[in-house]
């Protein structure tokens, strides 16, 4: 299920360039990967790729073919995604209106954040 996400238009410029200038043919697009990371909330990675992997769901902007897999499409819903360029940081940025303030506070007892499962390397066997 496609997430329900804005894409303001400087990041659907940035998008656009970084594909257009991968010259990867008509069925190219901007594979977004996002996970929880820091007090922004959101770290994020992005590729230019011929056509969706695996498991990926296309979301169109306009003519622009966003990819997201699966994890991405959980933490975008709701989201608004921009572009900044600053003199100190260029990138894209996420807006969620429906998360809390960050603390920034280092506890042990804190939860991982909604889509973010802990796994222990000492659970993981052979069958």
């Amino acid at each position: 299920m496609l997430p329900n996400v804005i894409v303001n238009p400087a990041a659907e410029k940035f998008m656009r360039r970084m594909v257009r200038f991968a010259g990867q043919g008509e069925g190219a697009g901007f594979r977004l990967t996002v996970s929880a990371g820091g007090c922004s909330g959101y770290s994020s990675e992005f590729t230019v790729e011929g056509a969706p992997l695996a498991g990926d769901e296309v979301l169109a902007v306009g003519d622009l073919k966003l990819f997201l897999p699966a994890e991405s499409r959980l933490m975008l819903d709701g989201v608004t995604i921009d572009f900044s360029d600053t003199p100190t940081a260029s990138g894209l940025t996420f807006f969620n209106p429906n998360a809390g303030a960050c603390g920034c506070s280092s506890s042990s007892t804190s939860a991982p954040p909604p889509g973010v499962v802990k796994v222990d390397i000492g659970s993981i066997r052979r069958s």
